[in-house]
């Protein structure tokens, strides 16, 4: 017997018991997304590595310790993405989208980053990202939290809070890393290795380090707060102003500075008490010059990217209602004839009836067996044809939920038949153990 292959660390399967709690999010954001009009955009999950690097900063950890970057057959430095702005930045450029035009955009799907996989943190994971162009006053940025509170509480999500934080112009952020970084050289004996580094490069970084002996050192540090230029703070007002009109509420935070060096004014990110150390569920913030810096004219830019995974373990967490993709109708067939005339059978009902999930039972078994694997499934009403039916022209209909006798059906009354029996069964179970 062959050797089984494993599966790479920090790259996980996901199994459809649990994939109905990703559809559930999944279709949830997209719903949120139409209300405001969000259109999709799908981008490369593998780009020149300059593109992260100028984007996301040299000297943050994501591009110094955790890509996966690898050299192409001509020489050339590649990346898999790591986020999504990035490369949803430079396709927006290449594809001439900013020239006097604003766009609110948003997609899905993988990102990876070599860190060590722990709960809540994989090499492979999955983001939702939303992202605007174009909009330069507060209310994109109040808009673009609307959007993910919306979100929450479409999929009834409530252990969740909201913390702000403003960066100010990369003028009044240049202006206050000369202090941070004097703050810092005061006290550079006590700095580990990192920090030190970071001093020279960006003591902003300094700000995120988890190195429990730097804390009280970091608290003591200056706020960024203290340094903003005035338009910053007018900005910042402006969006509280619209969160409290609205109705959100949130939390001041003055160190929150994000990870990545493209960050400007606003950042933002909501997180839960529900889920241990991996509490950011949501973040983002304003990138204005982040246009300009991968070779665009200048355009005002927001975005967000939640966490899919952490966001499923805390729906799993809180017990929030998954997605129930269980069978309406299921086919019990007896015989090589009935058998194929259910299979086309069961297609017509598609075809008159595709709102009806329906899954046939295939491989054959005793009528018993059959019924049992129909019970399992969770279907409300099963379909019984076997070699009598079929000689009759009828289709035995019985429901599974509820009670109600066993009825006959002639194939073109089914669809309908099917139809009236699911509405008055209610809503499929939710977990129907298969």
């Amino acid at each position: 017997m062959s050797e089984i292959i494993e599966p790479l660390r920090g790259m996980n399967d996901v199994l459809p018991d649990e994939a109905r709690w990703w559809q559930r999010l999944e279709s949830a954001a997209r719903a949120a997304f139409a209300q405001y009009g969000y259109r999709e955009i799908r981008v490369p999950l593998l780009e020149r590595t300059q593109l992260f690097k100028r984007a996301i900063g040299e000297y943050t950890d994501i591009v110094e310790k955790e890509m996966f970057t690898f050299e192409d057959r001509d020489g050339g430095s590649l990346a898999l993405r790591p986020e999504a702005t990035a490369g949803i930045v430079r396709a927006a450029i290449s594809n001439g989208l900013l020239h006097n035009q604003r766009h609110r955009l948003f997609t899905f799907g993988p990102m990876f980053r070599g860190e060590r996989p722990q709960k809540g943190r994989y090499r492979q994971f999955h983001q939702i990202d939303a992202e605007a162009f174009g909009y330069e006053g507060p209310d994109i940025d109040a808009e673009l939290i609307l959007v993910s509170a919306r979100l929450w509480k479409m999929l009834g999500i409530e252990r969740v809070r909201l913390e702000l934080n403003s960066l100010g112009t990369a003028e009044a952020r240049a202006r206050y890393r000369e202090v941070l970084r004097a703050y810092f050289a005061k006290h550079e004996a006590r700095l580990d290795a990192d920090s030190r580094r970071r001093l020279v490069g960006n003591p902003l970084r300094i700000l995120d380090s988890k190195n429990p002996e730097l804390a009280e050192l970091i608290a003591g540090a200056p706020l960024l707060t203290e340094h903003l230029d005035e338009g910053s703070r007018e900005h910042f007002a402006g969006l509280r102003a619209r969160l409290d009109e609205a109705g959100v509420g949130y939390t001041l935070n003055p160190r929150l500075v994000r990870g990545l060096d493209y960050y400007s004014r606003t950042v933002f990110e909501w997180v839960t008490d529900a889920l241990g150390s991996q509490n950011a569920v949501c973040s983002g913030g304003r990138y204005d010059g982040l246009v300009t810096q991968l070779g665009g004219t200048p355009t005002p830019a927001i975005g967000w990217a939640l966490g899919m995974e952490r966001v499923v373990m805390l729906m799993q967490e809180l017990g929030c209602a998954a997605a129930a993709e269980v069978p309406h109708v299921y086919f019990v067939l007896a015989g090589a004839a009935a058998t194929a005339r259910g299979l086309r059978l069961a297609e017509e009902v598609r075809d008159a009836q595709p709102r009806l999930r329906i899954e046939t039972d295939l491989g054959g078994g005793s009528f018993k067996a059959q019924f049992k694997r129909a019970d399992k499934s969770g279907a409300a009403v099963a379909v019984v044809l076997g070699d009598q039916e079929l000689a009759r022209g009828v289709a035995a209909v019985k429901p599974l939920r509820g009670g109600g006798e066993q009825q006959d059906s002639g194939f073109a009354d089914l669809p309908a038949c099917l139809a009236r029996l699911v509405d008055a069964a209610g809503p499929a179970r939710q977990d129907p153990g298969r």
